[in-house]
């Protein structure tokens, strides 16, 4: 139809997927999505597959709207609650916000408390506890991806160059009058996007058959700057992500034996039960990851900007480590710019 508005999402990460979702349930458009990895993909630069994608809200107060309308969503899918998420805290490498004496999430989560102190892991100041999600990524990518085939969403594989390669690209033939960029750390050297502000932040993390709960998010570790503790165990058979690191602006995306020792020595020691008392030699490791989160001086990118007469971008990224639980609250900040640039056009015709 002449008045469908065609659209072309760049990225199949959680964010563009999730972009692609929360349009197709509007009618109207016709959207393809394009990227070069697709989920089932294992490769440094996409992300999202290596995340742990627990919810432990990093916004400041003026930008909690992304991550709780995100809860909210993620609350409302999950049949079950997975995990017990345990948050214990110094100030090393995660925004001071994030465990604040008096976080604004504390009425987020229905059963939010902070912990005595004898519940606290040496060498650490303070610890909360609330009941969230771990998402297992190996399946809810595909899922999305599920989602977006029922709606009549057409995805496909495609490596570009330049943005403006993407206003070609879409199933019907006709160009796109509007593209959603969500290719993470890609607009780095992205022709069109390039831009500077983005830099990577390294993961390394060791995937193990080996349950324990609830889980641990510790903000850092006696080990150094950059090298943290977190033990999380995803749903349905998913493994238990063991980290990590917040190397920032490493792009190396090969796994280092050295860190994945400490990694996997700090999580025994938090709890040694997971490896039956044997330490490390008592974990059982699926495999060696390394994941580059795309962080972006000066926040998440999301906004329109003209690419010609007849075409926008609208971008959406730069969500470094909080793309899943914040991901609904900026797709929805993606649709209602996509509506704005339709109800502008549908003015001139």
């Amino acid at each position: 139809m002449a008045d469908t508005v065609v659209v072309v999402v760049v990225g199949a990460g959680v964010s563009g997927l999730t972009s692609a979702l929360l349009l197709s349930k509007n009618k109207g458009y016709s959207i393809t999505v394009v990227a070069k990895h697709m989920p089932g993909d294992y490769h440094g630069e996409y992300a999202s597959p290596f995340a742990g994608a627990n919810i432990v809200p990093m916004a400041d107060e003026a930008g909690k709207r992304w991550e709780s309308e995100t809860w909210h969503e993620l609350k409302r899918l999950a049949q079950e609650i997975h995990r017990r998420s345990r948050d214990l805290a110094t100030d090393a490498g995660f925004p001071a916000q994030t465990f604040s004496s008096a976080p604004w999430y504390r009425g987020l989560f229905d059963d939010y408390r902070d912990l005595p102190p004898a519940d606290v892991l040496d060498g650490y100041d303070s610890a909360s506890e609330y009941t969230g999600v771990c998402i297992n990524t190996a399946v809810y990518l595909p899922w999305l991806v599920g989602q977006l085939l029922r709606n009549g969403v057409v995805v496909k594989r495609g490596i570009l160059a330049d943005i403006v390669e993407a206003k070609a690209l879409g199933h019907t033939g006709r160009p796109a009058s509007v593209i959603v960029n969500a290719t993470g750390l890609g607009s780095h050297k992205l022709g069109g996007v390039r831009d500077p502000a983005l830099y990577p932040v390294r993961g390394q993390t060791v995937l193990v058959r080996n349950e324990t709960t609830p889980m641990v998010l510790c903000s850092g570790s006696s080990d150094g700057p950059g090298e943290e503790l977190y033990v999380m165990q995803r749903a349905g058979g998913g493994g238990t992500v063991l980290g990590g690191t917040y190397d920032v602006g490493n792009w190396d995306t090969e796994p280092d034996p050295n860190v994945a020792s400490r990694i996997m020595a700090r999580a025994v020691r938090a709890r040694p039960g997971m490896a039956g008392g044997r330490g490390v030699a008592g974990l059982s490791v699926i495999r060696h990851a390394v994941g580059l989160r795309p962080a972006r001086r000066g926040g998440v990118r999301l906004e329109r900007e003209a690419l010609d007469g007849a075409t926008t971008v609208v971008h959406n990224y730069g969500h470094g480590g909080f793309g899943y639980q914040s991901s609904y609250g900026y797709a929805a900040g993606v649709v209602e710019l996509v509506g704005e640039i339709r109800r502008q056009r549908a003015a001139k015709l």
